[in-house]
């Protein structure tokens, strides 16, 4: 698990100097800044004409480039079987096995990782061979323990019941293996306790229907709100946070009875239930690249049924106008994706370009992935702006995000990738280093029939 309370190390102090600096917190770019790193934290920020270099210590000179924080995608599925790494993922599920898989949710990660994004929230997932919290946890750990490089991970564990929406991910007629879900409040509290002792960081539940499963309708229920209130409750007295998949007000409604952390998807909405959100500061992922007709087109190469493809495009409208309306009413937005089987892993800032285009500021668009991001997980205090004291996460972009929101979509553009003081991923004039040395479409799409 992830152990932020690790004894600190006394590190080489590092500069870093760029051209500009967003760090986060919404306020003015600071111009020609440098940043004074000590270990894995940042110790002291501010314009050029402000800070005294320290002598012999280690420059990093970002010249003209753009500096911001790591930024974060709070609701992703590493291990889901596409990603366009299989063929057809209906068939994958089938084929592949829970090792090969586990690797490839390591891939996944790196390629989002090479892209700029330090820290990730998998959101867990079930397959053929029962719930894999316990295989996403190894993955997390084996980045932590710096057996691989990778970026910061926060996994969830499915806890939710027959028949939820997050069964249905896979076939009806599909073999169930293990303990996968459950039913009544004290069998969820114990399959909630399962997958934290597997590891897990976050509880994930489903208060209703979602969008992307074969004949089930959105507006379904998904459990009570007594089975709701126990998993929550389990989840806080484990000091975990409860994350509820929702996509209708009474599902909203629901969580925000139980006491929930974070509310996933933006879909529907009514103006009553907004402003209670509102009020109650909890923080919301629209996952709306997962809306977008790119997706759609995605799924339908995948394999993916008629049914569920016309049930994507027919909510798509509603998701948009439902962000619209809760950007408006100061709803606290943190960025997430919900990619598995849709779009590419690595393009999680093409989520940034469509609040853009609904009407959101480019800078309040940067926040969601990085200070309000790190709020959502309850990681504030370490991460999600650079200033003094945090974690030293820090991207160099070439070009102007507030300008043009779209450069943090090219690899190009995203020159250096550093995490707790060290660069991962370095492409600066002169520097070819990468997290992953394999550009997408590089890679052989795995087929088995």
């Amino acid at each position: 698990m992830f152990d932020m309370k690790a004894p600190e190390e006394k590190g080489k102090i590092k500069i870093i100097k760029g051209g500009m600096l967003i760090d986060g917190n919404g306020g003015k770019p600071v111009r020609d800044p440098v940043i004074v790193l000590e270990g894995r934290r940042i110790k002291q920020v501010g314009a050029k004409n402000e800070i005294k270099i320290p002598p012999r210590a280690e420059v990093i000179d970002c010249g003209k480039l753009t500096l911001m924080p790591g930024l974060m995608d709070v609701h992703l599925h590493t291990m889901m079987f596409n990603c366009l790494t299989f063929h057809n993922y209906r068939v994958a599920q089938w084929e592949i096995t829970p090792e090969l898989q586990q690797m490839y949710g390591l891939f996944h990660a790196q390629l989002c990782f090479d892209m700029g994004f330090t820290t990730l929230r998998d959101l867990g997932l079930n397959s053929s061979r029962g719930l894999l919290t316990a295989h996403l946890c190894a993955v997390r750990d084996s980045i932590n323990a710096g057996i691989v490089e990778g970026p910061r991970m926060f996994i969830g564990g499915f806890t939710t019941i027959t028949g939820s929406h997050l069964d249905l991910i896979q076939p009806r007629a599909m073999q169930r293996l293990g303990f996968q879900t459950a039913d009544g409040p004290w069998e969820l509290r114990k399959l909630a306790r399962t997958n934290l002792l597997a590891g897990c960081d976050v509880i994930k539940t489903c208060a209703t229907g979602g969008g992307g499963t074969d004949k089930e309708e959105p507006d379904i229920r998904n459990m009570t709100q007594e089975e709701m209130d126990a998993i929550v409750d389990e989840a806080h007295a484990f000091h975990k946070i409860a994350a509820v998949h929702c996509f209708t007000p009474a599902g909203q409604r629901m969580a925000l009875k139980a006491g929930a952390d974070t509310i996933e998807h933006m879909v529907f909405h009514d103006d009553e239930t907004i402003d209670m959100i509102a009020e109650a500061g909890v923080w919301m992922t629209p996952t709306l690249l997962h809306r977008t007709d790119h997706a759609i087109e995605t799924r339908k190469d995948q394999g993916t049924s008629q049914f569920v493809l016309n049930k994507m495009k027919a909510l798509q409208p509603y998701c948009y106008e439902t962000f619209q309306k809760m950007y408006k009413a100061g709803v606290n937005i943190a960025l997430g994706t919900d990619m598995g089987f849709d779009p590419e892993m690595g393009t999680n800032a093409r989520e940034l370009e469509v609040y853009v285009k609904l009407g959101m500021t480019p800078m309040d668009a940067i926040l969601t992935a990085t200070r309000n991001a790190a709020h959502a997980i309850k990681m504030d205090k370490e991460l999600g702006t650079v200033e003094k004291g945090k974690l030293a996460d820090i991207i160099a972009v070439n070009g102007d995000p507030l300008k043009d929101i779209t450069v943090l979509q090219e690899k190009k553009n995203i020159q250096m990738v550093m995490k707790e003081g060290r660069v991962y991923a370095d492409r600066r004039p002169g520097k070819s280093k990468n997290v992953v040395n394999v550009n997408p479409g590089d890679w052989k799409i795995v087929d088995y029939l």
